[in-house]
């Protein structure tokens, strides 16, 4: 019992010492780090254990977040302090774990801050002391020093620039954001005031005190302290210091040469790592490079970077069971492995993963798919590697992963933490234009890399076959590439002067003109391309000033003058012997003897069975001998072998295509899975040749996914389905009711794989891989065991002669026995895993019974299964064998019901009852058992084959279709005839039914023409899925019944109908019974009636005459035609489909036969019509169109039919239009350069703005809005240019008698012609200005009323204004809305009034006065419908404008309106209401009329309202429109209404937020300049250069230089440009611009200087002659004759001096 208590008492102190050593991480856990790595946003930090953290850049302080805040924000370019100036590598760090994520692809990712509110956040002003070491960050600098951060609320630290010593920062000040480790020299004011020091030395030697008042709250990590320890523990060493706190030192912490030194009670110097305050964990280090700190960290190892090194005989010096083990390497480095990555050998490979800086030792692996697989950095990946995305290797195959596509390339993944960028040129040896339909996420692709760039951590790959499978030498560097080697590169420019040609890591060489070719080469770049794969041949080299000189001629030769290897000769199916070179991830490298030739042999290649592969790859080592190799194909420079048994059977039997020429429909071959895709698998053959097995012919079973069917490697039988002779491409079947497997191969692969087995025993026991013992156990061999354990699942058990080996038994093999452990029990041997040393038993009685002779059936049970083995047991026998999981080659699992099981029974068929090859075991057939039952007689069919072909029988009628009849034939049996078969073919008659002519239970003579199988109905498909019988085709015509004649399909031949599909909107016939054909919807009837119910023109099994238009073999199906027209031509009538309507185009039409064809506006009618296309529906049927060209098999160009003469003459040609012919036309579209319109198909003519309507318009867009595409226009042939084609047109009134094209309610002013534009200038010279109001609303509407000629003697309408209200708009009053009709006098009434001649007043009769007053009354009602009608007239009250609103609620110009009528009588808040109702009322699509409220809005609330309510408008404003126009708005009413500064605040802003629209930058210089401030504006036009695109400058200058012309300094804006236009002379548009301004400000002599300037300029003499005809027209308006003349003469010497020219 005492023993029992003490061995508890051990238990759990080892359990509480374990939960010591683990280290769980929490956010907010402090710890000490050191800087591994800085980049411009990120700091990769080391830390405690070989973690690794990131401090990111908004993690470091307060401080620099803002600083960064304000440099993002403003418009200088000042540069900030970036990460790699404030860390360096080595730098301790104290941090706190911000945030712990986990990373897409299950890594944890740990976030760091350094920011001292976090790091101190547990100290308060009262707790700090003197001489506390504490964390900090500079917060400002100041004259005399810097206020630093160190996270303490209420307490300002300042640092002082004397006491400030550097020894690993060479900058002499201190940054804002610069972390510090500082020291409190001095506390004032109850720690709100701390003087700190920063001496590094001091500091690193500084131990913190109790006095300090430090507690497990407030302990930070790095303090130095002075400790005790308390005990030592096998994992390291327990501390006590600072008198209460007690800390642990891990063993990697501890100093290596005195770890023997430790002992109870002794003093040191230890640094703490890190605080976990949860399990109050205290880490500490002993390690001389942590407690000195003064010299810092080194972050990487002594000597040579080691990181991704294989290295060998590695011995084991130190193991922990909870942590890991330490390595010592062959130099005596040590290397920790940690406890997943463990194996106990003598001796050990690693590979080094990482070096930690803070324990200053290398982590490493033993793990080998790890010592060959692609490490966490690309310093580690060889250009030259090839990846394989399955297994990442690094100097062979790969594993990686495409993980995104770019428009520069694809990104592949090799593993968790390398990816690599593809360049798109390298995606394929070819250029690919759509490369997302060759690769998608996630595929498995194969590269290799072509260069490393480790600094910046970048790789790069190539995706090009000829690179990928090259086996030439590799240029890695200049020193590889010798004279006389030749290696593939790619092209990388051409030149003129020859190609330069790229390699590996940068490698490139000259191939000079002379060395492209044997033949003569003018232009490189007509032959060769950038990214083409070549073969060069180095002719010089110069390693060290990197250039090589290479040839492409040279290669063709073949003058290499390397020592040429020994050629191969690869005698295809020849047994051949190799030793192993070298073992790869993906298979061997092996030398064929006795000529030592390389080659490869891959793991899938060396057995039949993929299960064991792996076992023979792991049984063979280097110098090993191999046999019954076998070449399967030519290829001389990439020589692959194979192992296969039944690929060499295959070989030595002859059962192989050696060319493709030997290839035909129905051969059986054996070959391998070379590629899985979601489409099927490529299989590939001796002899190179390789095929394609479709996703519905990979097997029987449906398939969802392709890749959970077969294995690369795996062997399978195919046979040859189609073949594409042209190119050289077939299909194969894999489905195994389609292959015949060869007598006994079952039991041959069985043979050969339990051979294979043994033969890796025998191998692993002559290498001393293995016990003998534990190899002389065979299947069904009893043992006596002891047992050892016995739980749930199973037992294991013990033996004296199997010493090391684990023996197993589950739970299925004790069922019924009960054991205990000690208990001596016998057992049968199942299955031996030799590799893992595991031996699989059972204590079952009926497998443990004396064995019994056995018989020749069995019902068999499972009892273990081994991958593609299973052992069985034979009913009671007590024998055992074993078989094959699959019974056939290419038989597969889809799921995991369909694989056997233990405890499933079979039934077994005993071959051979003692079979020597198996080692005495019975040799058995077996399948699965069926439930047996009595077979009916239908069922019993299966086992007939039918009738023989030509055969006559007798039968009778058991039913009549329309299509075909059923007959019972004597024997009992079915046969069918098709309707094809029942009457001559020459006695068919149209709409007739041929299987009517024959009756039900008639006696028919039939001769037997073929058989199908068909599936019987009779039992469910899941109790007799293969079930099929054979029906007989059988023929009834007269003249087939003596002598059978192979039917022949004719061009022209009877049909009959067999269904309409109206999915496919065809119709189904038949003229044979395995021949079909479809009849498209058009090809049915030329009649378009008869179109909409095709289902009715025909019914089941009627004849009809067809006419093939495309045939198919096989299988035999045909395309016809049932209207007489196999093919459209030019000129024929035919029926379409509108599959499309395009405005610009016309109609998209279907036309039989697969045609497709374009009908243009023009081509729709006889006679034009407005909106041509709106009649036209999709999917719609047109009654006839007329072919009128053919371009190709897919497009035509057609037209309607025409029948009438036509009203619109079809124009073919320009030659056919005169000047001066009325002509109509649609719109085709309206631009800047005016209306083109569409003539005829092919004929578009112009008309310009000017000739396109009488008013004058600023902008194309107002007549696009009345023109829109497609609209029917009459215009008028202005001029033709016959040799360009061009013809201008015009839609004017005057020329085409027509309305203008756009309407006067628009409002629009009229374009004004020479003695009118003259009389309107000097009109508007007279004219006043109009005076504003100071009080204006800031809403200005004008209206304008139109003046009419009939209305000049009507009296002017009186204006109405309220004397009492001050005006508050600009507006024109109207007449008044409630005025009564019979009140209304017309205006021919009042001036017979007034004219007071009273002639008529005495002669009128009483009938005459009430005529008058019936006109009077008519003409005012006339006149009032006239006003109401009128849109210039303003209405008078709230009601009018309502109803015009209800009709035009998308006006802004109303609802404008309607908020003046409100001003106008000082409503302010019904305005800011009708405002607000317009917002919601506008159509959110009429953004421009939205925008118009706003400006509105924003006027009114700057005039009356305050300034928080005109903040709220714009803010609303700004989100609910385009901010840029609100904010121009804005200021443009804050400059108005002299509100500068606002103004001016507000185009600052605008410059900031909108610093890339250059329209911006002009309107503040423009504001600018008009306050006076030409220096502001100057500054502005510099930093708009900086902003603004480098193209953009030349405008802007310009721009600027115009403003300084209309309200700068004029001789600055003239500077501004002459420094522009010297710089850029040819700019013509600039100097014309610089002319006028000229002509405005400039003086005589200046201005005549400039036109001799530009009449000299070198540009065309088009635009001379535009500045000569400027100067001329200048002086004519401001010179004398003199002047003029004397431009006159230097025209004529310009045009003298260019004929001179021409001349010579």
């Amino acid at each position: 019992k005492a023993g029992a208590k003490d061995d508890s008492k051990k238990l759990k102190k080892q359990k509480a010492e374990e939960k010591k050593v683990g280290l769980t991480l929490n956010e907010g856990m402090l710890m000490l780090g050191c800087v591994k790595e800085v980049t411009d946003f990120e700091v990769t930090v080391s830390l405690p254990s070989g973690l690794q953290g990131f401090l990111s850049i908004k993690n470091i302080c307060d401080s620099y977040t803002k600083l960064l805040s304000e440099q993002l924000d403003s418009a200088d370019t000042e540069e900030i302090c970036s990460l790699p100036h404030l860390f360096y590598p080595g730098m301790v760090l104290r941090c706190v774990v911000a945030k712990l994520d986990v990373t897409k692809r299950g890594s944890l990712s740990i976030q760091l801050s350094i920011n001292p509110k976090l790091v101190n956040k547990s100290l308060t002003p009262s707790g700090l002391k003197t001489g506390m070491v504490l964390s900090a960050c500079v917060e400002s600098v100041e004259d005399y020093g810097y206020i630093i951060d160190i996270g303490v609320s209420g307490t300002k630290a300042f640092l002082s620039k004397e006491s400030l010593k550097f020894k690993h920062n060479n900058a002499q000040e201190l940054k804002v954001g610069q972390y510090l480790t500082s020291q409190v020299e001095e506390v004032k004011n109850d720690g709100r005031v701390v003087q700190l020091s920063a001496n590094l030395t001091t500091i690193a030697q500084t131990c913190a005190e109790p006095k300090q008042g430090w507690n497990l709250t407030t302990l930070l990590p790095g303090l130095l302290v002075k400790a005790a320890i308390k005990e030592v523990t096998k994992h390291g060493l327990i501390l006590d210091f600072l008198s209460s706190f007690n800390g642990q030192v891990d063993f990697l912490h501890m100093e290596p040469e005195q770890a023997s030194s430790y002992t109870k009670g002794l003093q040191v110097n230890a640094r703490v790592l890190y605080i976990e305050p949860q399990t109050r964990l205290v880490g500490m280090s002993l390690r001389s490079h942590l407690i000195h700190l003064e010299t810092g960290i080194e972050p990487v190892p002594a000597g040579r970077e080691r990181i991704g090194e294989v290295v060998k005989e590695c011995k084991m010096t130190a193991m922990h069971h909870l942590s890991g083990g330490v390595l010592e390497l062959p130099d005596k480095t040590l290397a920790f492995v940690h406890v997943s990555q463990l194996f106990a050998q003598p001796e050990h490979i690693c590979r080094i993963l990482d070096f930690s800086p803070m324990e200053q030792i290398h982590f490493a692996t033993l793990r080998k798919f790890k010592l060959c697989t692609v490490k966490s950095s690309p310093l580690f990946i060889v250009p030259c590697c090839l990846c394989y995305i399955l297994f990442s290797q690094c100097f062979s195959f790969s594993k990686g992963t495409v993980s995104v596509l770019l428009s520069h390339g694809m990104v592949v993944h090799l593993s968790d933490h390398i990816k690599g960028l593809v360049p798109r040129t390298h995606l394929s040896d070819i250029v690919l234009q759509n490369p997302e339909k060759k690769y998608m996420e996630g595929m498995k692709v194969k590269c290799r890399v072509l260069s490393v760039d480790a600094e910046n951590k970048k790789l790069y790959l190539t995706r090009k076959k000829t690179l990928v499978e090259s086996s030439l030498p590799l240029f890695l560097s200049y020193n590889d590439t010798r004279p006389g080697r030749v290696s593939h590169g790619y092209i990388v420019s051409v030149k003129d002067f020859g190609c330069i040609v790229r390699f590996y890591n940068g490698v490139k060489g000259l191939v000079p003109l002379s060395e492209l070719s044997s033949e003569p080469i003018v232009r490189p770049e007509d032959i060769f391309y950038v990214g083409q794969v070549v073969k060069a041949k180095v002719l010089q080299c110069d390693p060290e000033k990197g250039k090589m000189a290479l040839s492409f001629k040279a290669v063709v030769k073949k003058e290499n003058e390397e020592t040429e290897k020994p050629e191969f000769d690869c005698e295809v199916g020849k047994r051949l012997d190799a030793k192993v070179l070298k073992k790869s991830l993906n298979g061997l490298e092996v030398a064929i003897l006795p000529d030592e030739i390389h080659a490869v042999l891959p793991m899938s290649h060396l057995s039949d069975h993929m299960s064991n592969c792996p076992l023979l790859w792991e049984s063979l080592q280097e110098g090993d001998i191999i046999s019954k190799l076998i070449c399967p194909s030519k290829n001389k420079q990439n020589i692959t072998l194979t192992k296969k048994p039944t690929v060499r059977w295959s070989l030595e039997e002859g059962v192989v295509a050696k060319d493709f020429s030997e290839i035909t429909v129905g051969l059986q071959l054996v070959g391998w899975i070379k590629n899985i895709m979601p489409y099927g698998v490529f299989v590939e053959f001796p002899y190179g040749l390789c095929g394609l097995a479709p996703k519905s012919a990979m097997t029987d079973k449906f398939i969802r996914d392709t890749t959970n069917t077969f294995q690369v490697g795996q062997t399978v039988i195919a046979k040859v389905t189609n073949l594409d002779e042209e190119k050289r491409r077939f299909l194969v079947t894999l489905k195994i009711s389609e292959v015949i497997s060869p007598q006994g191969d079952a039991q041959t692969r069985l043979i050969n794989g339990l051979q294979e087995r043994r033969a890796v025993t025998e191998m692993l026991v002559m290498k001393g891989m293995c016990e003998q013992q534990l190899a002389a156990l065979s299947v069904g061999q009893k043992l006596k065991l002891t047992v050892d354990t016995v739980n749930d699942t199973g037992a294991t058990f013990k033996s004296d002669a199997l010493i090391g080996a684990t023996i197993l038994a589950n739970k299925h093999h004790m069922m019924g026995v009960k054991l205990t452990n000690g208990q001596k029990v016998g057992a049968v041997v199942l299955h031996v895993d030799m590799l893992s040393a595991c031996v699989h038993v059972s204590i079952l009685s009926k497998v443990m019974g004396k064995k019994k002779s056995v018989r020749l059936k069995y019902t068999a049970m499972v009892q273990h299964i081994d991958k593609d083995f299973a052992v069985i047991s034979l009913g009671d026998t007590a024998q055992l064998t074993v078989i094959q999981t699959c019974s056939h080659l290419n038989e597969i699992f889809l799921s995991e019901s369909e694989k056997l099981k233990a405890g499933m029974t079979l039934s077994a068929e005993v071959i051979e009852p003692s079979c020597q090859e198996l080692q005495g075991l019975p040799l058995v057939s077996w399948e699965r058992s069926m439930p047996e039952r009595k077979r009916t007689a239908s069922e019993n069919q299966t086992g007939r084959k039918g009738h023989c072909f030509g055969e006559i029988l007798q039968g009778t009628v058991r039913t009549v279709k329309p299509t075909c009849i059923q007959v019972t034939l004597e024997d009992g049996s079915s046969g069918s005839v098709h309707v094809s078969e029942v009457v001559e073919p020459a006695e068919v008659r149209l709409g007739s039914f041929p299987t009517s002519s024959v009756k039900v239970g008639s006696v028919v003579t039939a001769r037997v023409i073929g058989g199908r199988e068909a599936s019987s109905h009779r039992f469910l498909p899941f109790s007799h899925p293969k079930f099929t019988y054979t029906i007989s085709e059988l023929t009834l015509i007269p003249s087939k019944l003596g002598i059978y004649v192979l039917f022949l399909f004719s061009s022209m031949s009877s049909c009959f109908s067999r269904q309409f599909n109206s999915d496919r909107k065809s119709l189904e016939v038949t003229t044979d019974p395995s021949v079909s054909g479809t009849v498209e919807l058009l090809a049915m009837t030329t009649d378009s009636k008869d179109i909409g119910h095709p289902e009715k023109l025909y019914k089941l099994g009627q004849a009809v005459r067809a006419r093939v238009v495309e045939a198919s073999f096989p299988p035999h199906r045909f395309v016809l035609s049932l209207t007489g027209v196999h093919k459209l031509e030019k000129g024929s009538i035919t029926l379409g489909i509108v599959t499309n309507i395009q405005p610009q185009t016309g109609l998209l039409v279907k036309l039989p036969f697969g045609g497709m064809g374009t009908v243009a506006v023009t081509d729709l009618a006889d006679a034009y019509r407005p909106n041509p296309l709106a009649v036209y529906n999709k999917d719609q049927f047109l009654r006839s169109v007329w072919m009128i060209s053919v371009i190709d098999r897919v497009q035509k160009r057609i037209v309607l039919n025409k029948a009438k003469p036509e009203k619109d003459p079809e124009v073919l040609s320009v030659n056919k239009l005169k000047a001066g012919q009325i002509i109509r036309g649609y719109v085709k579209s309206v631009g800047e350069q005016g209306v083109f319109i569409r003539l005829s198909r092919s004929i578009i003519g112009r008309a310009e703005l000017q000739q396109t309507t009488k008013y004058f318009v600023k902008n194309h867009k107002i007549v696009s809005e009345h023109l829109p595409p497609n609209a029917l226009l009459t215009t008028k042939i202005l001029s033709i240019d016959k040799e360009e084609e061009f013809i201008n047109l015009s839609l004017l009134p005057e020329d085409t008698g027509k309305p203008d094209v756009l309407p006067e309610s628009l409002g629009l002013p009229l374009r004004l012609v020479r003695e009118e534009k003259k009389k309107q200038d000097k009109k508007s010279k007279k004219r006043p200005k109009a005076r504003t109001d100071d009080n204006d609303s800031g809403v200005e509407v004008y209206f304008r009323e139109e003046e009419d000629k009939e209305d000049e003697g009507k009296p002017a309408k009186q204006v109405t204004s309220s004397a009492s209200c001050p005006s508050r708009l600009q507006v024109t009053a109207g007449f008044s809305w409630d005025v009564g009709l019979s009140s209304l006098k017309p205006a021919s009434a009042a001036q017979e009034e007034d004219s007071s001649d009273g002639e008529d007043q005495e002669g009128s009769t009483k009938v005459k006065k009430e005529k008058d007053e019936k006109k009077e009354a008519e003409k005012a009602l006339i006149q009032r419908e006239a006003e109401l009608m009128d849109p210039n007239l303003r209405p008078q009250d709230a009601a009018a404008f309502e109803r015009l609103l209800l009709a035009s609620p998308n006006s802004s110009l109303l609802w404008l309106q309607f908020m003046a009528h409100h001003l106008q009588a000082t409503q302010i808040e019904q305005a800011r209401t009708v405002a607000e109702r317009a917002l919601k009322t506008i159509s959110f699509r009429e953004e421009q009329e939205k925008l118009n409220v706003w400006v509105a809005l924003l006027n009114l609330e700057n005039m009356y309202g305050t300034e928080e309510s005109l903040k709220k408008v714009f803010e609303r404003a700004v989100q609910f429109c385009e901010p840029m126009p609100v904010y121009q708005k804005l200021s443009e009413i804050y400059a108005k209404s002299n509100k500068i500064k606002e103004a001016e605040g507000l185009y600052k802003t605008m410059v900031k937020r909108f610093r890339q629209n250059k329209e911006v930058w002009f309107s503040y210089g423009t504001f600018l300049l008009q306050q006076g401030q030409s220096d502001a504006a100057s500054n502005l036009l510099q930093r708009a250069l900086k902003s603004l695109p480098p193209k953009e400058s030349v405008d802007v200058i310009a721009k600027f230089a115009q403003l300084e012309f209309r309200y700068g300094d004029v001789e600055r804006g003239r500077n501004m440009f002459d420094k522009v236009l010297s710089t850029y002379p040819k700019r013509t548009d600039l100097w014309s611009v610089f002319i006028d301004l000229m002509v405005k400000h400039g003086s005589q002599k200046e201005i005549r200087a400039l036109f001799d300037r530009v009449i000299h300029l070198s540009v065309s003499v088009k635009k001379i002659k535009f500045f000569f005809k400027r100067y001329l027209e200048y002086e004519k308006t401001h010179g004398t004759p003199q002047s003029v003349q004397a431009v006159k003469e230097k025209a004529i010497e310009f045009v003298e001096a260019k004929g001179t020219e021409g001349t010579k």
